[in-house]
Parts: C-alpha cells; structure tokens; sequence
C-alpha cells in the first residue's frame, strides 16, 4: 500500500485526478471503477478539465460504478446515477453504452445482483476509485462483510445513513438499503486509488494504516491487494504518526 500525502482535499484531488488521466492517456480504452460521495468530487472535476484541454478523450473508456441505493429512481438528485452524470459524465464525451452503474429493481432485487456481478464477471477494472466511510464501509461494504462477497444487497448501518443524510433533506429520507459491488469484485480490479481527506477521516486513517486486516473494518481487505495507492491529506493523516 502506497500512502502519497497532499497538504489538502484540492492538492489530493489533482493527484489522484492525475494518475487516472495519464492511465487513460495511455490506455484509451480503460475500464474505470467509479465512487460517488463528496470524496472524488475534486477529481472528476479535474478529469473534466483535462478532457476540456484536449489532454484526454473519454470515448473508449468504459467506467462500473460502485454501488446505488434502492427505491430512489434515476431522476431523483439523490441517486448515484443522477450524482455521475452531474459531476462527470454530461461533460465529457463518453459513450452512455460504456456506463455501468448499478440499478436495484425493488421487486426483484435478488435478479439485481445477479445482473450486475454477471456484468463484472466478464471486465477486468484497471483502475477502481474508491472513498472510504468512518467505519471503514468501501463501496457500501458495511462491517462484518466477508471479503469474498460479490454484488448484494446490503441494509446501510445508522453510522452510514447519518453520515448520508447531508445529501437528503432529512434522515428519514435517506434510503435504508442500496445495492454494492462486493469486497471481491473491488479486489479484482488492477490498481485501486482511494482518496481519504478532511478531519472526518482521521479515525478512519488511523485505523487502514494500522495494517489491521479485520471485516470489523472491510477498507482493511486493501492490504491483501498489490497495487493500492492511498491519497490523503494532512488533516486525514492527523492521527497517524508518520
């Protein structure tokens, strides 16, 4: 696990926003593992200009998100779907036919799954972009989530759901399920970039970077991957001693 530290969110961002865009550079048909949440905001931001510099084109490139809640539809500004194409995807000239984001029918959730880990099962993410929840949740992997679980359905923790509820009007409008790419399909990717920073993250640094390997802390299973850059930032790191 590489720790690369940036003194705040904006430097972190360019940072790992950076890695991707050289990769696409040289790969043009990459296949790009994609987080929402306000923690890759700042990078999507800077691929997005990239690509306005003609320094990036995002034609070939094919991206698989994360996870998506369930009972939100597609036009509700809450959904994931709605989250990517408003921060990312309507300002570049990706194909819609090479977006993946997982949809949970909710009367046939078990099918759900089944669709969206067949899906994964025949790609090989080369780049997987992750954040990381105080409780360690990656994707929407909550604590005691088997590191060999694929896409399923999860009930999101009273941790998760607070933490969530600044993009709601309250929190009983926050979804109490979602639907999440598994521990094992996020550990199958080439490479993963997570990007943790901010003072809301320091617990959670302190507890990745103390080489714990626990589904009491499912960003643990991080340390059994070859290619792991962590970007952080001082603040998130205010724990660590390092």
């Amino acid at each position: 696990m590489k720790v690369i530290r940036c003194k705040n969110y904006e430097e972190a961002s360019r940072t790992a926003g950076k890695i991707i865009s050289e990769a696409i550079s040289a790969k043009p048909e990459l296949v790009l593992g994609l987080a929402t949440g306000s923690s890759p905001i700042g990078i999507y931001q800077n691929l997005i200009q990239d690509y306005k510099n003609n320094e990036i084109t995002f034609e070939k490139v094919k991206t698989y998100n994360l996870d998506e809640y369930v009972g939100l539809n597609r036009e509700s500004p809450q959904s994931y779907y709605y989250f990517m194409n408003e921060n990312l995807f309507d300002h570049i000239d990706i194909k819609k036919e090479n977006v993946h984001i997982p949809y949970a029918d909710p009367d046939q959730l078990e099918e759900s799954c089944k669709q969206y880990s067949k899906q994964l099962d025949q790609i090989v993410v080369d780049i997987q972009l992750l954040g990381i929840g105080a409780n360690g949740h990656i994707g929407f992997n909550e604590p005691k989530t088997p590191f060999d679980q694929k896409t399923f359905i999860v009930n999101l923790t009273e941790k998760t759901r607070e933490d969530n509820k600044r993009f709601f009007n309250s929190l009983d409008e926050v979804p109490t399920k979602a639907i999440t790419m598994g521990i094992a399909e996020i550990m199958k990717a080439k490479k993963i970039i997570l990007i943790a920073t901010g003072k809301n993250k320091a617990e959670a640094m302190k507890r990745l970077l103390s080489n714990e390997v626990t589904t009491d802390f499912p960003a643990s299973a991080l340390h059994l991957h070859k290619d792991v850059v962590v970007v952080t930032d001082e603040e998130a790191l205010s724990l660590v001693n390092c």
